[in-house]
């Protein structure tokens, strides 16, 4: 079997290498710049806007994992370009080549598409895949974390200073990106239970996390007792207009993600669990949170 892979130098898509070399899987991989050699990965230099790349990198696969996506853009067309047309182009790639097998990865956020420019080019990019003629299978997974994380790596930075203000009251599911990595690669067969379907898969506490919750079991996995007032949201988006004007375009928080963060209720849909007997979590979260941060140690990064 050989999978095709976009994405694979992101975080999502190195964990997703890492567990493809411990079960000897053949992949081949779209890269941007050259890669060092790896076991098991033959790797494809393009990225989604070209053709003549795309259509190597699925030729002869079985099946195709789209993991790129763009999650932080400084406008609506940055979203689109990169969540929507780069979708479609490694849609038509796959079909265009035979290709039965296609998953997509997704986001929470795309239930939620007229919250955010995020989301929205996250559900369209949705609804080009479950309109299409494949195999499909998407997966929105809730905020990841883990070793080589950037995104959620700010607020185990807040921990040292014990203060981490978090967005408004509200709740969020949380998956670890081996946990995810395992999952994905255990869709890529299909079958019965894992076709046609849209997943939400999180650590398996039910509920999820309250924000105050997550912030101290962050704090905790950095040794410290941390103060997370619930930031109001005219607060969080007076941030992000502050974050704009000191970074521009490399501004973390930007207006739409504040409003992306400002919404209460980013929990996985249970109805929308994958099955237990196709897979289940394997790490716990507390152990998983120590576990980063004794990596951002190890890595210089915190």
């Amino acid at each position: 079997m050989i999978i095709a892979i976009t994405g694979a130098t992101g975080f999502v898509g190195q964990a997703v290498l890492d567990e493809a070399g411990r079960r000897r899987l053949a992949v081949r991989a779209l890269t941007r710049k050259e890669q060092a050699p790896r076991e098991g990965v033959s790797w494809v230099r393009g990225d989604l806007a070209d053709h003549a790349a795309l259509a190597q990198l699925v030729r002869g696969a079985d099946a195709v994992l789209h993991i790129a996506g763009v999650v932080n853009a400084p406008d609506k067309a940055g979203f689109l370009a990169g969540n929507v047309a780069g979708t479609r182009a490694v849609l038509e790639a796959a079909i265009a080549a035979g290709v039965l097998r296609f998953l997509c990865v997704s986001s929470l956020a795309a239930r939620e598409p007229d919250l955010s420019d995020y989301g929205h080019s996250k559900r369209a990019a949705e609804e080009m895949v479950t309109a299409s003629s494949l195999d499909w299978c998407v997966v929105r997974p809730p905020a990841i974390y883990g070793p080589r994380d950037t995104e959620m790596l700010e607020l185990f930075k807040a921990a040292r200073f014990q203060f981490m203000p978090m967005p408004p009251k509200g709740r969020a599911s949380i998956i670890h990106v081996d946990d995810l990595a395992r999952l994905l690669l255990d869709l890529v067969p299909g079958g019965e239970s894992a076709s046609q379907r849209i997943f939400e898969p999180d650590d398996g506490r039910p509920s999820g996390w309250a924000h105050h919750e997550l912030a101290a079991a962050i704090g905790a996995a950095m040794g410290r007792k941390v103060w997370a007032p619930a930031m109001p949201k005219a607060l969080l988006m007076g941030a992000a207009r502050l974050d704009r004007v000191m970074r521009g375009d490399k501004a973390k928080l930007t207006p739409d993600r504040a409003r992306y963060m400002s919404h209460p209720d980013w929990v996985s849909a249970p109805d929308k669990a994958v099955p237990p007997d196709l897979w289940q979590p394997h790490m716990a979260t507390r152990a998983g949170l120590a576990e980063s941060a004794q990596w951002y140690r190890e890595a210089g990064w915190i």
